[in-house]
This record gives C-alpha cells, sequence and structure tokens, in this order.
C-alpha cells in the first residue's frame, strides 16, 4: 500500500467540487451571516465576541491533543497578548502563554505571505513549557514518523508520514505552493473552504514537526480562510472538529491512502459549515449575556453576579450540569443558607430557571 506522498503525482490533488458546491455556497451564506452579526454589536462586544471563539479555538486545540488549559487562563493570557487589560494578570502557565501569543499572531499575520522562519516561530510559541521536543525546527529523527492508535504490542498505524530526511524538500514545496495558491498569486485557487481544506492534508500528509502539527495545520487553514476573506476568519475549527473527531481521523486516514480527495474536501468544508454555525451561536449568546446584565446587574448582590459571571464565562453550554448549592457556595464562599436563598432570589428575577427537584435540582441561565 503507497501513502498519499508515496503516489506518482504527488503533491498534485485529484477532485472533482461538482457534489460539494452546496455545501461552498452554504459556507459563504454562514460567514454572511457571522459578518452582519458582528458588526450589528457595539465594538466593545464585537471584541469580546471574537476574543470567546480564539478562547475556544485555543483550548479545543490543545484538547485534541491531549492537553487540558484553564479557560480563564486561556482567556486572560489572549487579553494580555491584544494589550486589552489595564491590568494585565499574570497566567503562570507557560502552555498557556504560548498558544495564546500564537493565537495573537496568526490572526495579526494573515494577509502575510507563508515562510518557513513563520512556521518555525510559531511552531516555538506552541512548544513553550515541553523540554522534550525540539521547537522552531523540522523533526530530524532517523525513526519514522508513524500515526498509531491502540495499546503497546497492539498497536494499528494509520499513517506513515516521509521520512525525516525528506522533511526540508517538501516542506519548501509546501510553502511555495501555500503562496502560489493564494488570492490574486498565479496559481490561485478561487475557493478558499477548497485551498482551505487541501492546505491542511497537504501539512498533516508531510506532519514536518516532533509534536503540534495539528494544531498548526489548523491554523494554517484558518490562515487561508482569512486570506479569501481579507480579514480574520471568526471561528473555531477546533471546535468543530473535536465533536467529530472520529469521523476526522477517518477522513484523513482515507485522504491520506489517495491522490483523489474529493471525499476528504467534502468532509472539512461541512466541518467549515458547522464551526460558522457555531460562531454564530457564540455572536448571538455575547448579544444575550449583554442584555441580560443590563436588565439585572444593579438588581443583584456581588455573589450572585460572581455566580452568573462564572457561568457565563463557560460560553454558551454555561455551566456542566448547571448551577447547585454546592457549586454556589465553592464559588462564592458562601454559607448553605445564604447560598438556597441567593438561588431563590435569582429564580424569582428570572436570571436562572430551576431544573429537577429536592438534592437534584441545579439551574440553567436564563439567557
Amino acid at each position: 500500500m503507497k501513502y498519499i506522498w508515496q503516489q506518482e503525482h504527488w503533491p498534485e490533488f485529484q477532485y472533482d467540487l461538482t457534489g460539494i458546491q452546496e455545501k461552498m455556497i452554504r459556507f459563504t451564506e454562514k460567514t454572511g451571516r457571522v459578518d452582519g452579526l458582528l458588526s450589528a454589536l457595539p465594538e466593545s462586544l464585537q471584541m469580546d465576541a471574537v476574543i470567546e471563539l480564539m478562547v475556544a479555538e485555543a483550548v479545543k486545540s490543545s484538547e485534541i491533543e491531549g492537553e487540558m488549559l484553564s479557560r480563564p487562563d486561556v482567556m486572560s493570557s489572549i487579553k494580555n497578548n491584544l494589550g486589552i487589560c489595564s491590568r494585565p494578570r499574570h497566567v503562570s502557565d507557560v502552555r498557556v502563554r504560548g498558544i495564546a501569543e500564537l493565537m495573537v499572531c496568526f490572526r495579526d499575520d494573515f494577509a502575510r505571505a507563508l515562510s518557513r522562519n513563520m512556521l518555525f516561530t510559531w511552531h516555538s510559541m506552541l512548544m513553550k513549557g515541553n523540554p522534550y521536543v525540539n521547537s522552531g525546527a523540522w523533526r530530524s529523527h532517523s525513526v519514522p514518523m508513524l500515526i498509531v492508535s491502540g495499546t503497546v504490542g497492539s498497536e494499528e498505524v494509520h499513517y506513515e508520514a516521509p521520512p525525516s530526511s525528506r522533511v526540508p524538500g517538501e516542506m519548501k514545496r509546501f510553502v511555495q505552493w501555500f503562496n502560489d495558491t493564494a488570492p490574486g498569486a498565479r496559481n490561485e485557487i478561487c475557493y478558499a473552504p477548497v485551498r482551505s481544506a487541501l492546505a491542511h492534508l497537504y501539512f498533516e500528509s508531510i506532519h514536518p514537526f516532533e509534536d503540534g502539527n495539528g494544531r498548526i495545520g489548523r491554523a494554517l487553514s484558518e490562515k487561508v480562510l482569512s486570506q479569501g476573506l481579507g480579514r480574520p476568519v471568526v471561528m473555531s475549527l477546533s471546535r468543530s472538529i473535536d465533536e467529530d473527531r472520529q469521523g476526522y481521523y477517518d477522513a484523513l486516514k482515507q485522504a491520506q491512502r489517495a491522490s483523489r480527495v474529493t471525499e476528504w474536501i467534502g468532509w472539512f468544508v461541512n466541518m467549515l459549515v458547522i464551526a460558522q454555525e457555531q460562531a454564530e451561536t457564540e455572536i448571538e449568546f455575547t448579544l444575550k449575556k449583554t442584555r441580560l446584565f443590563d436588565r439585572v446587574e444593579s438588581e443583584l448582590n456581588t455573589r450572585q453576579l460572581k455566580a452568573v459571571r462564572r457561568m457565563l464565562a463557560e460560553g454558551p453550554s454555561c455551566f456542566a450540569g448547571g448551577m447547585t448549592a454546592k457549586k454556589y457556595m465553592a464559588i462564592t464562599k458562601a454559607t448553605k443558607p445564604t447560598a438556597t436563598r441567593d438561588l431563590r432570589d435569582l429564580v424569582a428575577k428570572a436570571v436562572l430557571i430551576p431544573e429537577g427537584s429536592g438534592r437534584g435540582t441545579h439551574y440553567q441561565v436564563n439567557i
């Protein structure tokens, strides 16, 4: 069996867009919808919505690779890098500082041509706090780069990337392809979603770094979309992929074993549509929570405000399992009678909606 990089026409991708035109139209419609919702927000809320999506991307992108990051720390670190905090909050987790720096960097530099140095800079940011990876350099070990699953002794090999000796040459060709297919370039790929899908597949098939290839591959996909739009794309691709992680691995595995990649493009464009739908939900949530606070902020005590803000900080999901008296006590340091009284008051003011009964009672924000 030959992998994609061993095929005769590599890296010339073959595909037919006839069956996915409707998905691309859907993506364009959703992008326009997101733009409209975002522009309708006050300027301060526009940035809030964008930051929420940047946080979602950072957290989910790391989670896919097995790293669990603190959402509040990621939020603070991104705000620090954007320079919008009057008093920047110190974040001790070096990994969080690195990925927040990366999120802001590739957002700011979306229009710039891709280069080896840019990729090395991204990788160095991403690998902050990881002493076991040679950051800011192509992989160079002689052991084959295998994508495997399963337990030790019964591993299943899904893919074998080109040997390390070929990586510098392959990546030189990839960077050239990336820039030559950009808007207005000599080999422009007119449909940004198609170019985004191909860029991701191409990069992941080379797998040029020891670690972090998935996260940088998704960043490249968003860079492509931003170049096509002429502005930073408002979405979290990692979040949509995370919701169908097995589907992603299956689609990628199939695409990396053949030169015809039509099915991969269709799957990937569908993920882009879902990501835009999620962005739409996030922006609508930002507007709704602002209206909620406008209505009740002056009527709530400091404990109630702290608890509600903590719930809303989780995004549209609001809080895993809802708020309970026990969680309220942990967040606000209130006694049980005070927590019970505060929660009843929040229900009376239509801020929270109770679900369940007795000890199983929990509350959702009435967003």
